[in-house]
């Protein structure tokens, strides 16, 4: 078979997405091949087509048990047999795994890096065939990615001992330009076709809310999509419990996952949020990585993560099979303040240098400087990410909260003047918070202990709420005409454009939304683009989704196992009536129609 037949046949697509081909072209030829795509391009299709049609087994070094069950669980489904190796086995299962591997039966195998220096394990390697190292989440590689993991050096080690080297791939969803030298240089890739597909992922709607009361718009949010699967993010434990407690007193189907649970309370409450016996799952950035959970309709974040890098991998588990989903930031100043406290406990490893440490320092508060002005920026909230992440980007996306709002540009020249000399007058370092108070002429105890109230400028913008003049102030910050400390108490001082203002040669104009204060309320409905499907539609795209459900308990695997979303949406619009038209739906291929395509085409006709 040729590649395009080995898509067909296993994975049920005609055709390649943008940057596939390239990649699984470059390993076919024995070349190295490093892969930058977003969540939901397909990346392991660039890698398991090459394996399959490569002669010998391809490793996949997977850091997550997760990621590796459902990868395997996906690719058996589809008529392709796989294996892992991970501590989620006893050693009995793994030294069958590793017999039946050398007996031909496997083509891909999962393994955690920790398992490549295992004396079995390397038994193994000095008799299999190995014809391709794949290295998922390579980011964990580099030591300035986001999620370094030190076992993965592991691998370089491992293809250093083999007699003859592999085909080396990598993939990563997230990578900057110092994280993809990083892995090119590690991992020793030998001309490797380097392909970087962009970041963008069209499917997915950005928000940011600011204002108001958090569990209130999470919960309206969460009830006017009660029929959809999502995430919440907590950036601490305390508040998963509080928001998941939050909404099962609501009546809605929730669980949580966090360090803190036992192993086994974590793994049960994973797999009922996979089978979608509870769709919504309250968790911290310690849940997620490698859950391949294609119908996630919107993941929200409670609290601001740390990073951009953090932000768009645990955004970009919404939307995975390509349909519209939705990611919406709750932002509040405080945020910073406990993400600052989050990285003063910071742990390092101990043959870390002083040097080094300093280093990740400074490399985490700058991150978290770029995270907060994602949340103040009045521009394109997509372009924001793009432009991080190195990638041009269009002036508005046109499907995002920013784009789709309607703004004023004011001109704040005034108020800024006014900033600046309040912070030169005070004298001692203040943060945001205080200086506003000031200038709005706050009588609270705290002005008057600090004797700001005494300030010539105190006062002086008391037509101006507290809430407008940190975002002035937060815009400053961004223009870098004010600095704010990264220590936790975030002070501010001025910098070289201060001057520049005060002395009347310069002038700030902003845009705020043509509401005086912008709360949080019900996402935009024309954020979303118009269905695919009319009403009558939908009614049988909830009637496959009840059959699929059906079948997914029946034989105990996640119900998009079966059949994705995005698969039964393009059943409802192609209606097929035999074996032939329903090959031609996108995700069905030859081994899911053997095991559920008469199932279908049943409910297809009686609802027809």
């Amino acid at each position: 078979m040729d590649k395009y037949e080995v898509l067909k046949k296993y994975f049920g697509y005609s055709q390649f997405r943008p940057g596939q081909e390239e990649l699984i072209d470059a390993m076919l030829q024995g070349r190295d091949a490093l892969g930058i795509m977003p969540t939901g391009a397909g990346k392991s299709i660039c890698y398991q087509i090459p394996a399959l049609m490569l002669p010998g087994i391809t490793l996949v070094i997977s850091p997550l048990i997760s990621l590796m069950k459902d990868q395997v669980r996906a690719l058996n489904e589809a008529g392709v047999h796989a294996a892992y190796i991970n501590s989620y086995l006893t050693e009995t299962q793994i030294e069958k795994a590793m017999y039946l591997a050398g007996q031909g039966r496997y083509k891909i195998i999962y393994v955690a890096p920790e398992r490549l220096v295992s004396s079995l394990f390397m038994d193994f390697l000095a008799r299999a065939d190995i014809s391709m190292v794949t290295v998922d989440e390579a980011h964990c590689i580099s030591q300035w990615g986001q999620d370094f993991r030190p076992s993965y050096l592991n691998i370089v080690h491992m293809i250093a001992k083999l007699s003859v080297r592999p085909v080396v791939s990598a993939f990563t969803a997230t990578a900057t330009e110092e994280v993809k030298n990083d892995i090119l240089c590690v991992l020793g890739l030998k001309e490797p076709r380097v392909l970087v597909t962009g970041f963008d992922r069209e499917n997915l709607y950005f928000e940011v809310r600011t204002g108001g009361k958090k569990d209130q718009a999470l919960l309206a949010y969460v009830k006017e999509h009660n029929q959809d699967s999502g995430i919440i993010y907590c950036a601490t434990r305390k508040n998963v419990e509080a928001v998941c407690e939050l909404l099962q007193r609501e009546g809605i189907p929730a669980t949580r996952y966090h360090a803190g649970l036992t192993p086994e309370e974590r793994r049960v409450n994973q797999d009922q949020f996979i089978f979608d016996e509870k769709p919504v799952i309250v968790a911290t950035n310690a849940f997620g990585m490698g859950i391949d959970k294609s119908n996630v309709r919107y993941v929200l974040h409670y609290n601001m993560p740390q990073s951009m890098e953090n932000y768009y991998q645990e955004a970009g588990r919404a939307g995975r099979d390509g349909g519209r989903a939705e990611c919406i930031l709750f932002y509040s100043p405080q945020d910073v303040r406990v993400n600052q406290f989050l990285m003063e406990e910071k742990t390092f490893r101990e043959d870390m240098t002083e040097e080094e440490k300093e280093a990740v320092k400074e490399r985490d508060a700058f991150r978290l400087k770029k995270m907060t002005f994602y949340c103040t920026t009045k521009d394109c909230l997509r372009g924001y990410i793009l432009n991080y992440f190195g990638e041009k980007a269009r002036r508005r996306c046109e499907n995002c909260s920013n784009c789709l709002d309607e703004y004023v540009e004011e001109d704040v020249t005034r108020i800024c003047q006014d900033i600046v000399a309040c912070i030169r007058e005070a004298r001692r370092g203040y943060g945001a918070g205080t200086i506003a108070a000031a200038l709005h002429g706050s009588k609270s105890e705290k002005i008057r202990t600090y004797g700001l109230d005494r300030l010539a400028t105190y006062g002086c913008q008391e037509a101006v709420s507290e809430h407008r003049l940190k975002e002035i102030i937060g815009e400053l910050t961004a223009r870098e005409i004010l600095r704010s400390s990264d220590d936790k108490y975030a002070v501010l001082s001025l910098q070289e454009g201060a001057k520049e203002l005060l002395n009347g040669t310069a002038s700030v104009v902003m845009k705020f939304s043509k509401a005086p204060e912008k709360t949080s309320g019900p996402v935009k409905k024309q954020a979303r683009a118009a269905e695919e499907l009319d009403a009558r539609g939908w009614q049988l795209f909830h009637k496959l989704k009840e059959l699929r459900l059906r079948i997914a308990r029946q034989d105990k695997v996640p119900p998009y196992i079966v059949f994705t979303d995005k698969t039964l949406i393009d059943m409802c619009l192609k209606k097929p009536k035999n074996r032939t038209q329903m090959l031609e739906v996108s995700g069905v291929g030859e081994a899911k129609y053997q095991k559920y395509g008469e199932t279908f085409l049943e409910c297809l006709k009686k609802e027809g």
